[in-house]
């Protein structure tokens, strides 16, 4: 069982010329099938998310205005995608992919979202392509459940997860952990449990050698019996949005950093993909696929 979320709404359509590339939430399956890393069993399809677990994290208001299309303007602006009934719907699936993932990687070891790192979605609001927080969500819906207790969220995103620091600022029971570029959006940085910011032009040794210090000392002193971990590509040296100098090797290397902490240490991960805006979607797919490829040598 390699468990993985996945539903056709993921692919949402756009304005022509909008520069989220959606059309790699239809590729990146296609390809993890075509080339065998994943087979059709592997996927499961989410239904809505319970509005029960939504509001745990959530505030009733924006989630009230969310489901009735009642953003301000300048609300929606801040998502930057078009608001409707089918883009809500999108998201509650999402997040209720990132629940259900989570539940089977206490079976499987992990699970993956071909969608989801919705890290911009705070308490009250949305941004930067995020309207529900998945991983927040899933996490809090863990420990409302007694499934976890002491919850590391690795967020290796480009882009810190502001939102997430944001919901679990006062949550002792979540660690959060953003790696992410110093001068990139957000340009107001909210306060992760443990943040650190990157230079512009960070290439892989510098990345790797952080990572490789910090990732193990986090986990000695939280020792976390669950880990989400947010798998943007938007590190790489091609990425549009990134300014980071990391190459498609080095984010391998990351991805197997991550992996083979929890293997090793026998913790339930659950991997929600991210941000990726390289100009060419073929560069984007494969950089995704690769977080796939290298779990799958960890654990299959």
């Amino acid at each position: 069982m390699f468990p993985i979320a996945f539903h056709p709404i993921y692919k949402h359509p756009l304005p022509e010329g909008h520069r989220f590339p959606m059309m790699k939430y239809e590729l990146l399956p296609q390809q993890l099938m075509h080339e065998g890393t994943a087979v059709s069993s592997d996927f499961f399809e989410p239904e809505r998310c319970d509005l029960k677990s939504v509001l745990a994290v959530h505030s009733k208001e924006y989630v009230s205005d969310l489901l009735q299309l009642s953003l301000e303007p300048r609300a929606v602006r801040k998502i930057g995608f078009p608001l409707s009934s089918v883009l809500v719907e999108r998201e509650l699936r999402i997040a209720e992919g990132t629940i259900i993932g989570a539940k089977k990687a206490f079976e499987a070891g992990i699970s993956f979202n071909i969608a989801g790192g919705t890290h911009h979605a705070y308490t009250n609001r949305g941004e930067a392509f995020c309207l529900l927080n998945d991983q927040a969500i899933a996490a809090q819906y863990l420990l409302d459940h007694q499934l976890a207790k002491s919850i590391l969220i690795v967020d290796l995103d480009v882009h810190q997860g502001n939102g997430t620091a944001e919901i679990f600022q006062n949550n002792p029971s979540v660690f959060t952990f953003s790696m992410h570029g110093k001068s990139n959006y957000p340009f107001k940085k909210e306060v992760s449990d443990l943040d650190i910011a990157l230079a512009d032009g960070t290439t892989d040794e510098k990345y790797l050698e952080i990572l490789t210090e910090t990732l193990p000392k986090i986990s000695n002193q939280q020792k976390p019996d669950f880990i989400f971990y947010l798998a943007g590509v938007d590190i790489l040296k091609t990425d549009k949005l990134g300014k980071l100098s990391c190459s498609i090797e080095g984010c391998k290397r990351r991805d197997a950093l991550v992996f083979e902490l929890c293997k090793k240490h026998e913790i339930p991960i659950q991997v929600s993909m991210g941000g990726g805006y390289s100009p060419e979607l073929k560069t984007i797919v494969e950089a995704h696929a690769n977080t796939f490829r290298i779990a799958k040598e960890f654990y299959y």
